[in-house]
């Protein structure tokens, strides 16, 4: 992330980079949904995983068409430019901010010295987390019609009886109209609360992305970056860089939240009341999206730890590529952004 550029430069460049890694990455996302919400007695290792994915990847093309893969794009992709420009320009500004020493943050005495502060690791997570806050709490309600269309979309074969017509497919206001009369105005935020939590999720990704770009600058200080081309100071990575950076920190992100990104996914999904009935469900291999507690599992039910991580490994790929191009589009339009301001300086 270039600090250096106006909140608005860098909402409008994570917004963009946003949207285009949501476009690519869509009907992983579709299967990682479907993946999720899946009875315990499915995807049990990362090879059953990825065969699922390609699996229902094959039977939505084949049963709906190519176009199915795309079912709902609109819904989640408005979501994800809205979350993602309120996202970065709010944490840019507190940057800012922090950076002038507007934000009460302590600094050390040597910092104290200067008037620019560079915010800590820990100061960086918490300018995310307020950012991914404020963000989440406006896109929430078009996550929640996102992720029932999703849901819908990937509801398999297996789902309806042999000679069962698969039930229409539901539109956003369909899908809205469905919410609101199962769980009223307040269901559109449901299950904000471990939102709020999954709040440090992109926190977390940029604090060490930020990370990453501070050790790639120890690394090529005496390098180009050093010259007048770069006025800022700090690195900027190259496209496979950024990528790869992203895509790490992303993987290390969700690792370690991702019991509570399945919670928060099969809570949205499903009838349950509490966080804590689809936590229990799920280290207890009970099927809570088809709302049938199954009182005996079989023995290919995954329960335990292993429970709370069913989806992981397709939740990595499709993380993998969605941060990584996210940076990497983002990083390129700033890029831009700078060249043209540098080139307009010189023509004048």
């Amino acid at each position: 992330m270039t600090s250096s550029l106006p909140p608005l430069v860098q909402a409008f460049s994570g917004a963009i980079g946003s949207a285009s890694a949501n476009i690519l990455t869509y009907p992983l996302d579709l299967v990682t949904t479907r993946v999720q919400l899946d009875p315990p007695d499915k995807s049990r290792t990362w090879r059953k995983e990825i065969h699922r994915a390609s699996y229902l990847l094959r039977n939505i093309t084949q049963r709906d068409g190519f176009s199915a893969l795309y079912g709902g794009i609109l819904t989640d992709t408005g979501a994800m430019v809205l979350s993602s420009f309120l996202y970065f320009y709010v944490y840019s500004f507190l940057r800012s901010l922090a950076t002038k020493r507007l934000v009460p943050f302590r600094s050390s005495s040597r910092a104290g010295i200067s008037p620019i502060h560079k915010p800590s690791m820990a100061e960086e997570l918490v300018l995310g987390f307020i950012a991914g806050v404020l963000s989440r709490a406006v896109s929430t309600p078009l996550s929640m019609i996102s992720l029932r269309l999703r849901a819908e979309e990937t509801a398999d074969k297996d789902s309806y009886e042999e000679n069962e017509a698969r039930p229409p497919r539901n539109s956003v206001v369909g899908a809205a109209r469905s919410i609101y009369k199962e769980h009223g105005l307040i269901g559109f935020w449901r299950g904000f609360q471990t939102t709020v939590t999954l709040s440090l999720n992109p926190s977390i990704t940029l604090a060490f992305f930020q990370l990453f770009r501070r050790l790639l600058a120890l690394f090529e200080r005496r390098s180009r970056f050093a010259t007048k081309s770069n006025p800022f100071g700090q690195a900027n990575p190259t496209p496979l860089q950024a990528f790869f950076g992203a895509a790490i920190s992303n993987s290390i992100t969700v690792c370690v939240l991702y019991p509570l990104i399945l919670a928060k996914t099969r809570l949205q999904a499903s009838s349950a009341t509490s966080l804590q009935e689809v936590i229990n469900d799920a280290y207890n291999g009970l099927d809570t999206y088809s709302h049938k507690h199954q009182e005996m599992r079989t023995s290919d039910a995954i329960v335990g730890i292993s429970g709370l991580y069913r989806g992981l490994w397709v939740q990595l790929l499709k993380g993998i590529l969605n941060q990584g191009v996210t940076f990497t589009v983002k990083g390129r339009i700033e890029e831009m952004i700078v060249n043209a301001y540098l080139y307009r300086r010189r023509c004048t």
